[in-house]
């Protein structure tokens, strides 16, 4: 039987990287929707479009992911981020949809130095986190959702770090990057993947749909200055790329310090392989080169 996905946001990256991937998944069905299509703050549009979509799962790529605006924005922010995933899961609750939403390491703050597990104490530091966070929660109390924390979302959709560094270091003669910052990016491509791949998995019954909080980057550890290089080198471009520290490039929200995540448990769990960041920088860029 076909299971139905309505997927929200799907103008963003991760959500148009999942219409791609999207004709691999013959055995799914689904709705691609953003803002112009189902604005997910307004509760009664939300209501009306469930009451004629039998819908099985949702996969939520709708969020404010402004997060130096959101230091201002927070009414807006905690709008998209919390309050449209209470919609969701209201609208949703007579056919008993399960929820895949998207979180961020940025509910994440204080000082870390290994890779930080599902169980580690949330504690955000900036209007953004809080407004993921408090998603999170309504997501988790629901008991039917499946909440994927990631960091450093790039793709070749959208507007990001990868298509930043790129554009900016044609144009200028040196950039300069934070390297006291560690994470992992994320190839969009790759959690698109992840995603669709548990939804299978769970449709026929080859996995159990285990609600909870699960992590996903891609492996490796690495500074925001590291992939920088790595960005210009695989785009054969000899722009010197300066390491700074994040003092000297202050911004209006604080970014965590260390975020690489653990991501054991969503393996384990749902036999996901995860590909190593410099292989999937590889891919993204080689489509950027094709333009």
């Amino acid at each position: 039987m076909t299971s139905k996905i309505l997927v929200t946001g799907s103008n963003g990256q991760l959500g148009s990287e999942i219409k791609e991937l999207s004709s691999m998944y013959p055995q799914l069905s689904f709705d691609f929707l953003d803002v112009a299509d189902l604005d997910i703050t307004d509760r009664a549009m939300v209501e009306q479009y469930f009451d004629s979509h039998p819908i099985d799962y949702i996969i939520n790529c709708a969020a404010y992911t402004a997060v130096d605006k959101a230091e201002t924005e927070t009414d807006l922010a905690n709008k998209i981020n919390a309050e449209a995933v209470r919609n969701l899961l209201s609208g949703s609750e007579k056919h008993q949809s399960k929820l895949l939403h998207i979180s961020t390491d940025y509910v994440f703050g204080g000082i870390h130095n290994t890779p930080i597990d599902e169980s580690t104490a949330t504690n955000p530091e900036s209007a953004y986190g809080l407004s993921k966070l408090k998603g999170e929660i309504l997501a988790s109390d629901s008991g039917r959702a499946i909440i994927i924390r990631t960091a450093w979302l790039y793709s070749r959709f959208g507007q990001n770090f990868v298509k930043t560094i790129r554009k900016y270091a044609k144009e200028r003669d040196s950039l300069s990057v934070v390297y006291d910052q560690i994470g992992t990016p994320t190839y969009a491509a790759d959690l698109a993947k992840a995603i669709l791949d548990i939804i299978s998995k769970v449709s026929d019954n080859s996995a159990v749909f285990q609600a909870g909080i699960y992590h996903y980057a891609n492996e490796g550890v690495l500074s925001w200055y590291d992939f920088a290089i790595e960005i210009c080198n695989m785009s054969q471009i000899k722009t010197p790329i300066l390491p700074v520290l994040s003092h000297q490039y202050p911004t209006p929200a604080k970014r965590p310090a260390y975020s690489v995540l653990d991501k054991q448990k969503i393996k384990n769990t749902f036999d996901i392989k995860i590909p190593y960041w410099k292989d999937s920088l590889r891919t993204c860029i080689d489509w950027l080169e094709k333009g």
